[in-house]
């Protein structure tokens, strides 16, 4: 469970917090995107979120969960029936925060939320996972060839030094004959 925020609440007690972040979520859930002052939008955020998290698991007990905070039955039979199967594929980030312009009575900053309609590409995914390895990959080959030059040059040196007490003895032993 999330900690609790410090400081102030979007309601002024924790109750009304929840139930303005629960009919948030409701709207957001039912209109697919809503317009919102920005503080509210990155407070809904992982609630909407962990509430898709729910859906996607389809059984009964998420069910009851999800009713716990959407009241609407029509609206967690949408959130289940039609928003969850969209997001089966994607792993996270099912929302979207577009910062727009101030509110013109208070100057408020507003933002939009929305959920992410454009389809999940896994190949995106891997492609980025790719160029991270790749880097991690450049990265450790250009520490490796540091490391390695020494251990390329004690080996360079080590095939002369075994050949110069060999040199050094035949040269003995032709001092001594």
């Amino acid at each position: 469970m999330p900690a609790p925020t410090k400081g102030a609440r979007l309601g002024g007690s924790p109750a009304h917090e929840r139930m303005i972040l629960a009919n948030l979520a409701t709207e957001l859930f039912r209109h697919k995107a809503i317009t919102t002052t920005e503080s509210r939008a990155k407070r809904l955020r992982p609630v909407a979120e962990r509430l898709v998290t729910f859906a996607k698991k389809g059984d009964l007990p998420a069910r009851r969960r999800v009713m716990r905070t959407i009241r609407d039955k029509g609206v967690v039979y949408t959130l289940f029936e039609e928003i969850a199967p969209t997001f089966a594929e994607r792993p996270g980030g099912y929302t979207r925060i577009t910062k727009i312009a101030p509110r013109k009575g208070d100057n408020a900053p507003m933002a939009v939320i929305e959920l992410v309609q454009e389809a999940y590409s896994p190949k995106q995914a891997v492609v980025k996972e790719a160029e991270g390895a790749a880097k991690n990959a450049a990265k450790a080959d250009a520490a490796e060839p540091a490391e390695e030059t020494p251990a390329e040059e004690t080996t360079a040196e080590e095939t002369p030094a075994e050949e110069t007490p060999a040199e050094d003895t035949a040269e003995e032993q032709k001092s001594e004959v």
